[in-house]
């Protein structure tokens, strides 16, 4: 089973919702999961906020945070993930923000990505990737990774804020 279909699943098994934001992914954590038949019954929607002011004024970021820190920041992953959790009404809010290439951003290397997971009662968990690879591996690992936050988190075997992984070819 996939990822995609088994967060979708354990989403269907609670009654849950999900909604996602994305950045660097562009959509592709929307379309990975409704690749699965049946993800209506969980997946409400997306925002691709590829622009600092669409994840401003879509998402509720922090201008302060953006202007000090950029996009590339566990903090703005969590406030998209938190943000995209609230506009849509959903049960779980994911996001995906980080420097796919070529070139680095704000002060990050390429491959530096942030996924973070928000859900009921506060939850609330960003995790670090530092993946290697092209543009298109850094964003298929970052659709992963986010993916595997959220099966963490559902399944009650989440990881700590902060974490770190190692990932791509």
């Amino acid at each position: 089973m996939s990822s995609a279909a088994g967060v979708l699943s354990l989403l269907a098994e609670r009654g849950e919702s999900l909604a996602v934001a994305e950045s660097l992914t562009g959509g592709l954590v929307a379309a990975e999961l409704t690749s699965v038949p049946g993800a209506s019954r969980s997946f409400l929607g997306s925002v691709t906020a590829y622009a600092s002011a669409l994840k401003r004024d879509l998402l509720g970021v922090d201008e302060a945070l953006l202007a000090a820190h950029g996009a590339v920041h566990p903090e703005v992953a969590a406030q998209m993930a938190v943000g995209v959790r609230a506009r849509m009404e959903a049960g779980w809010g994911i996001a995906t923000t980080g420097v796919a290439g070529p070139d680095p951003q704000d002060g990050q290397p390429v491959g530096t990505v942030f996924v973070a997971v928000a859900g009921p009662g506060g939850t609330r968990k960003v995790a670090r990737l530092r993946l290697n690879g092209d543009r298109s591996v850094i964003r298929r690992e970052s659709v992963r990774g986010v993916l595997e936050l959220l099966a963490g988190e559902l399944s009650g075997n989440g990881r700590a804020q902060g974490t770190e992984q190692n990932g791509g070819n």
